[in-house]
């Protein structure tokens, strides 16, 4: 009887313990994705800030400058994309909208970003824009891959429509959270204006031409990233616009347009952490707690099986060492 247990016990140990890597290293790759109809809005804020008057068209300080930035996913399209493709897919529909202190739209650049949704790594497909322009995306954006790593990743910039290296710069504490720090910095580079400007009867696509005038742009970004989910709990930038040179400026070299360091509202930061701390506990569970869980069960089984098989091989006093079985009168 013994020994049939420890045969279950060890089928058992060998069960939880094949198990082990196979969730790890075959499941969570396969499970782990973001969902296609995810929603998320951001607001951030440059307090103070210097932002370009279009009407006397020099630089003024304000008080404050506003940055809604949203995030939907399409699901129709990410549908149809994952059709031709052959993968999982997730397509999401941005929108930084940037607004003055008396709330009328400086700027806004709409982007459709294409990416795997269990590596994050971009899919290039019809309809991968910026501001309606077409790009190829190399690199990540908006979030870090799963498990994120200790290295530099490529991190592409919306306003350049390039990428660049994003560098990781060490481990830190953030609202209870070990996060790793990455920062980016884009030189001085010539982009092109928003499509929609506050300014009535400008084409956008024109202004150049017309004027001569070019805009340029600087920033240096900074990351706070769970490297458990790969989602950026806090977010910053010192970021500096600047228009340069044309009949536009009448005669001066160039005039800030905007210059501010732009930082994530303190109750988006505080959503933004419950959300990530919920999630990370849902990876850690196919990452750690289970993986780690099945292997001490199959050693614990195993060591259990072990000993059943040891006393059942025990060998049995000798007939005449046993007590006289007692009959009864």
């Amino acid at each position: 009887m013994r020994r049939r247990a420890s045969l279950v016990l060890v089928a058992l140990a060998v069960f939880f313990a094949a198990l082990s890597p196979l969730l790890r290293w075959y499941a969570f790759p396969r499970l782990a994705k973001i969902p296609p109809g995810q929603y998320q809005e951001m607001v951030l804020e440059a307090k103070p800030a210097t932002l370009l008057d279009y009407g006397s068209l020099t630089a003024k300080e304000v008080e404050k400058v506003t940055i809604v930035q949203t995030l939907k996913g399409n699901v129709e399209e990410s549908e149809k994309i994952e059709r031709s493709a052959g993968r999982d897919v997730v397509v999401w529909d941005s929108l930084s909208y940037v607004q003055g202190p008396d709330g009328k739209m400086v700027s806004q650049i709409p982007e459709r970003y294409i990416f795997d949704a269990h590596s994050q790594a971009p899919v290039h497909a019809t309809g991968e824009t910026v501001d309606g322009d077409a790009v190829r995306r190399e690199g990540i954006e908006f979030k870090w891959p799963f498990l994120t790593e200790k290295r530099d990743y490529q991190y592409f910039d919306a306003q350049a429509r390039t990428s660049a290296p994003i560098h990781y710069a060490g481990t830190r504490k953030f609202r209870g959270l070990d996060v790793y720090y990455f920062e980016q910095t884009i030189p001085w580079t010539k982009v092109p204006y928003p499509k929609k400007m506050p300014i009535p009867g400008i084409d956008a696509t024109t202004l150049e031409k017309q004027t001569g005038t070019t805009r340029w742009y600087t920033t240096k970004r900074m990351f706070w990233v769970d490297p458990v989910t790969g989602a950026p709990v806090n977010g910053e930038e010192i970021h500096r616009e600047e228009l340069r040179g044309g009949t536009l400026l009448g005669g001066r070299d160039k005039v800030t347009a905007f210059a501010g360091h732009v930082k994530m509202r303190p109750d988006y930061i505080d959503s933004t952490v419950e959300l990530v701390k919920s999630q990370r506990q849902l990876v850690l569970l196919m990452t750690s707690y289970l993986p780690w869980g099945f292997f001490v069960l199959g050693g614990l089984l195993l060591a259990l099986a072990l000993v059943l098989e040891a006393r059942s091989r025990r060998p049995r006093a000798p007939a005449a060492e046993r007590e006289p079985e007692t009959v009864p009168a």
